[in-house]
């Protein structure tokens, strides 16, 4: 069974979203994404649209709901054999648009 940590941003964002919100992520989590990871001759699932930050080589990000984002990075492995995951943010499409420069 895959492992995952969370990001200290991550634990700040998951705060602002709502109960039900909180529900559908866990849901999409333990249903496609996980059962996806724990398979690596095959790609996730089309649903969940994972694919590469371009800013950030190495963070992927995924649609669990219409707006819903999550972006994710692979951690070292915490037991052998299994992948671990570091959620990084989530929210809505939003997480995904730099700050405003100077």
């Amino acid at each position: 069974m895959p492992t995952f940590e969370t990001t200290p941003r991550f634990e700040r964002d998951w705060k602002k979203l709502s109960e039900p919100r909180q529900a559908l992520f866990r849901k999409v989590v333990m249903e496609t994404f996980v059962p996806d990871l724990a398979a690596p001759e095959r790609p996730f699932r089309p649903g969940l649209r994972v694919k590469g930050v371009t800013a950030h080589p190495g963070v992927f990000e995924m649609t669990w709901d219409g707006d819903g984002r999550a972006t994710f990075s692979y951690g070292e492995e915490q037991i052998p054999g299994e992948p671990h995951g570091v959620w990084r943010r989530i929210g809505t499409h939003s997480i995904l648009t730099p700050p405003p420069g100077p």
